[in-house]
């Protein structure tokens, strides 16, 4: 008998969405392609980004090979959006397709360990899950940066 409960999994995965979407409601379309420095991410990009590592984690889960390390090629695809409205609508799917994946494997497959390697090798596969909420919270946090840069107050993620 497994000790996962889905029922936590997916509000780890609700809540870490809600804080982000919260956090950076205040940035606007006009602030897509914002960077406070050459080289990083746009606004854009880093929404794109923590949505792209959402369906990462999720593939990484069940593939027998671990996780996608081509990071080059990852960080390619994030680069090619442009604006806020593509990087918010593809957020939205990853969470959508991760709450499906939850859904459709039982507790005791997300019990499982994930394959051996350097991203959670051995550990459940149900840790996927903080893994989201951390690197979400970190994207968010470095969003309300990017926020308070263009003179903007962000809003408080859990209100």
């Amino acid at each position: 008998m497994s000790s996962i409960d889905k029922n936590i999994l997916l509000g780890e995965l609700n809540s870490a969405y809600a804080y982000f979407e919260r956090s950076t409601a205040g940035l606007t379309e006009e602030d897509s392609g914002f960077v406070p420095a050459e080289g990083t991410f746009t606004a854009a990009g880093q929404v794109a980004h923590a949505a792209q590592t959402i369906d990462w984690f999720m593939q990484g889960a069940f593939d027998p090979n671990g996780f996608d390390m081509d990071f080059e090629a990852l960080d390619r695809r994030v680069r090619t959006v442009r604006t806020l409205s593509e990087a918010r609508a593809w957020l939205r799917r990853a969470v959508e397709n991760a709450r499906a994946l939850l859904a459709k494997r039982s507790a005791d497959e997300w019990a499982a360990p994930l394959p051996d390697g350097p991203i959670m090798g051995g550990l459940p596969r149900a840790s996927v899950f903080n893994g989201i909420a951390d690197h979400t919270a970190h994207h968010r946090g470095a969003l309300t940066i990017y926020a308070r840069l263009l003179g903007k107050t962000p809003p408080n993620p859990y209100l």
